[in-house]
């Protein structure tokens, strides 16, 4: 792969599948999509699978999924890493040659010893660089049989620093870092090299990420300088909390983004909760995804640590909801439904879904509130007709049948003027018919607006349960 020629923008996703996306992972992907699109530049998925024994089929699958949920398509790639293994050993060559990589034959064990020396007297626990050729040094015999690690010969002068496009100046002595390993004795590169050719082959232009990585940063600059490659401004993301001021976990929602799928989220309301975690413009808690990317910049990404709200999650969600056309409510409801028993197809979807949307907070909430509608009929507690279906009930729900039966227009409007009437006809309040045509016609005593229940479970199928009761 060439360095792309473009100046213009260009960020990176790269997660490595170890696991499914979750919350962090995902805001990280959103902030270098949005700025990606900010700049009318190119933002480039790079799968991280170098770690054989950990990276699943299953988890590059999974956050595939996540980032077409969240409509975050790549402009390039996915890369993988275990795809450019000959590229990676190209580069350590040549860094052999050069003289800015060495061969190590420290084993595991002698390093260990190397770290112990240092901790004992009040030094960086680090490897002392037994193996770097200097000017005059004699090296070490060659262990018999034993292959050799491949180090980067770190600066030990003088100091890497950067802008932080999040974090401001930050700057790290060369002397707290050591030779680190850019290749194992089987050959196969390490992480934090692999990242700087990748970064340098892809014409990686800002590289913003969590914060765990800044110590990874002026090691990843170093070898960068050492190949003569343009360095990428970097910027770090403050983690998530959650609702307790912890580390977000498990307990708190930190599960595969998909999960927020399964259980009735919109993308559209996850992608605007997410971009609020540590981004702001002005006091706007509400926004489009276009509006999104018109308005991103690295400059209003907070540096303190962002805490997930799940009521917050949800306001966001049900205002998303309220929003959303009923057709399209329908159709993204229809297999919850299915998957509770319900037919979807058994009433109009469109207008429960007008019905119940105004207090429903997830998807699911729209699923379990239309098996009213697409779910089997059932009848009420026995005890709760004897209760609220007496004579003086039966005689207004037949007054209430025969009337219906006779309607021009069977309505919300039309069904609602009726009841009204027969409430003055009768003398009575609301509850006294109300009650009752609820439990005979839906075996509820609660329900929506009944005039609205009524229209939508159709003439028919009404009067067939009133009949019946």
């Amino acid at each position: 792969m060439s360095t792309p020629a473009s100046s213009a923008v260009r960020t990176r996703f790269a997660p490595s599948p170890t696991g499914y996306l979750h919350l962090g992972g995902a805001r990280t992907a959103l902030f270098c999509w949005a700025f990606a699109r900010h700049h009318n530049g190119v933002f480039v998925l790079r799968i991280e699978d170098t770690d054989l024994a950990r990276s699943t089929p299953e988890a590059v699958q999974a956050i595939l999924d996540g980032m077409a949920w969240l409509g975050m398509q790549p402009d390039e790639g996915p890369f993988y890493q275990m795809q450019r293994m000959d590229r990676y050993r190209e580069v350590i060559a040549q860094m052999l040659e050069a003289g800015t990589a060495y061969h190590c034959y420290s084993s595991p064990e002698d390093v260990e010893v190397m770290r112990a020396k240092a901790r004992a007297e009040g030094r960086k626990p680090r490897y002392d660089g037994t193996w770097r050729p200097e000017p005059g040094k004699t090296l070490p015999p060659v262990p018999e049989g034993r292959k050799p690690v491949v180090r980067f010969r770190n600066p030990q002068e003088g100091a890497t620093g950067w802008h932080d496009i999040i974090k401001g100046p930050i700057t790290i002595d060369n002397a707290e870092l050591d030779d680190l390993v850019i290749a194992r004795p089987d050959g196969t590169p390490t992480y934090n090299f692999c990242v700087v050719v990748d970064d340098w082959d892809m014409g990686i232009t800002h590289v913003i990420r969590g914060d765990d990585h800044v110590n990874n940063t002026p090691r990843q600059i170093n070898i960068l300088r050492a190949l003569g490659a343009t360095i990428p401004e970097y910027g770090h993301l403050p983690m998530i909390l959650g609702p307790d001021g912890e580390k977000l976990s498990k307990r708190h929602g930190a599960v595969s983004i998909m999960e927020y799928d399964t259980a009735g989220y919109l993308p559209e309301a996850m992608v605007n909760y997410l971009a609020r975690l540590g981004w702001s413009h002005g006091n706007d808690e509400l926004f489009t995804r276009e509006q999104l990317v018109q308005w991103f910049d690295t400059h209003s990404l907070t540096k303190s640590a962002a805490q997930w709200d799940p009521k917050k999650l949800n306001w966001v969600n049900a205002h998303y909801i309220k929003q959303a056309d009923n057709t399209d409510l329908a159709q993204r409801v229809a297999a919850r439904i299915q998957s509770l028993g319900g037919d979807p197809q058994a009433v109009d979807l469109a207008a429960v879904m007008g019905l119940l949307k105004d207090r429903a907070e997830t998807l699911n909430d729209l699923a379990e509130g239309a098996m009213l509608f697409c779910g089997p009929y059932t009848c009420a507690d026995p005890d709760l007709l004897a209760t609220h279906v007496d004579d003086a009930a039966r005689g207004l729900l037949a007054d209430f049948a025969a009337k219906a039966a006779a309607l021009a227009e069977w309505d919300t409007e039309s069904l609602d003027a009726l009841i009204k009437t027969l409430l003055q006809e009768h003398g009575v309040k609301m509850p006294k018919l109300g009650i009752p045509l609820r439990l005979v016609v839906t075996g509820r005593k609660q329900t929506p607006s009944i005039g609205a229940v009524l229209a939508i479970l159709g003439r028919e199928r009404v009067l067939e349960r009133l009949a019946a009761a």
